[in-house]
């Protein structure tokens, strides 16, 4: 066993509490976060039916929204949270997001309103990220940060998994009366828990050279991989770093074109997975949460044991970076499993039995995006001192959101496209109810088919694009 190894064990482990903070906080942003997308079937449906009426469209351009304010303000969050710390910077986060999340329940019926509050609700959900990464640096030697990630990075799917149970049974009960819709209490209902984390939050948080409870053999082992000595009186002090200077890296471009080429894949499964299985399977309401519930459960797996997969070549004394690029590489090649979907999806093919195929391998999809994602966020902690990691933590954040934008107006349009192609095929054999339904969604199938084929071959592309920027590990001592 490693000195490392030794002392890590003796060490009490009040660093796990904080990472415990982290991912209650990351799992009530994705709970929130995720309302949207179990709402898109209700929302879509004919005013006649009680629904909003909404296009495909319609709903690509509130999540697009969102996700380019989200992504905007991640941008900007990171460089505000290296400023201000992240345990104001954090907070202020939650509360901005818990407070729209609230006030989406009053948006009314048109798509453009909920846009604009949605909008502002990405603001608050901004901060999550930034602050959670540079917490890790502080909180955790370079060892442990992928795992402690993966472990607070888990939250999204745990949070997704909620809302997989708890949105459709608020949104679909019927002791809701018309003046408080369903979808408006799912809105309010998981915008007050927040509140409720800041409790905790304030109680327990404070930075590792101020917290008392952390003991001093701790402190030192947390420390004792730093490759560039960061200074501990600079960890509730104001960054002197001017941000543009870490656009001058290729490691910050590194980062920015991995969160861009795949985090936009992680926006398709959240916002648009429940439409699939409407489309593909005729699953709608309550019976969506048990698919939905297993495809999250199985990706808090793939978040926790991707975060943990580096240490296995570490332990075999691997540097740190090299370790991370090889487990990401064997990582990138399992979402091509994403590419069968459309055929194991088939019930032509396979009956009955064709969804549960068509689950396993999104459930695959889905753990190797958030493995992939916990050690690309561990990259930016590996390259630069802990200062400035909430700022390139935001750029990348930036870079994702575009990513995201992109994917969701692709994949907004595609169906869109498609179902109209469906509508002239139905219509040109006049064919009326189930028949013309099933030919419809026949077309949607096949944009669907395109949408998984993108997912498939996005992370071996962005791995490859990280290796040619960075191709070996140096650590930057000059910021």
């Amino acid at each position: 066993m490693s000195t490392t190894n030794q002392v890590a064990e003796k060490v009490k482990g009040y660093r796990w509490t904080i990472v415990a903070l982290l991912f209650f906080a990351t799992t009530i942003n994705y709970m929130d976060r995720q309302v949207i997308g179990y709402l898109k079937p209700l929302f879509s449906s004919p005013v006649s039916e009680g629904g909003l009426g909404w296009s495909n469209t319609d709903f690509a351009l509130v999540t697009s929204w969102f996700t380019f304010f989200y992504a905007l303000v991640t941008f900007l969050a990171g460089f505000i949270i290296d400023k201000i710390g992240t345990k104001l910077g954090l907070a202020l986060s939650l509360i901005i997001w818990s407070v729209f999340g609230i006030l989406n329940a009053f948006a009314g019926s048109m798509a453009y309103m909920h846009a604009i509050i949605r909008s502002l609700f990405g603001i608050g959900e901004a901060g999550n990220f930034p602050a959670s990464i540079k917490t890790v640096a502080e909180w955790f030697p370079k060892k442990e940060r992928a795992l402690a990630t993966g472990i607070f990075n888990s939250g999204s799917n745990v949070g997704a998994m909620i809302a997989s149970l708890v949105v459709p049974a608020i949104a679909y009960a019927t002791w809701f009366d018309g003046a408080i819709a369903g979808w408006k209490m799912a809105y309010i209902i998981t915008g007050v828990v927040g509140f409720l984390w800041l409790f905790f939050w304030f109680a327990l948080y404070s930075s590792p050279s101020k917290q008392k409870r952390l003991s001093k053999e701790e402190y030192d082992y947390i420390h004792s991989d730093d490759e560039v000595c960061d200074n501990p009186a600079e960890e509730d002090q104001a960054s002197k770093v001017k941000w543009y200077k870490v656009l001058g890296y290729r490691q910050t471009w590194a980062f920015f074109m991995g969160k861009f080429l795949t985090d936009g894949i992680w926006w398709f499964l959240l916002f648009w997975l429940p439409d699939f299985m409407k489309q593909q399977f005729n699953m709608e309401g309550h019976a969506i949460m048990i698919p939905l519930f297993i495809v999250y459960g199985v990706a808090i797996v793939g978040s926790v044991s991707g975060g943990g997969f580096p240490m296995v070549f570490m332990n075999k004394g691997m540097e740190p970076y090299k370790a991370r690029l090889l487990a990401m590489f064997i990582i990138a090649v399992l979402p091509l499993f994403l590419l069968a979907t459309p055929y194991l999806g088939s019930t032509a093919r396979f009956g009955d039995n064709a969804y549960i195929y068509a689950l396993i391998v999104i459930c695959i999809g889905a753990a190797a995006h958030q493995a992939f994602s916990a050690n690309l966020f561990t990259t930016v902690s590996d390259m630069f001192p802990k200062k400035v990691v909430a700022s390139v933590t935001g750029i990348g954040g930036l870079a994702g959101g575009i990513g995201g934008v992109l994917v969701q107006q692709l994949a907004g349009r595609l169906t869109d496209y498609h179902k109209g192609l469906g509508e002239a095929a139905a219509a040109a054999q006049n064919l009326v109810g189930d028949a013309a339904t099933a030919v419809v969604q026949s077309h949607v199938q096949s944009a669907y088919a395109i949408m998984f084929g993108l997912c498939g071959f996005a992370y071996l592309i962005a791995w490859t694009v990280i290796k040619l920027l960075v191709p070996k590990h140096k650590p930057i001592t000059d910021l």
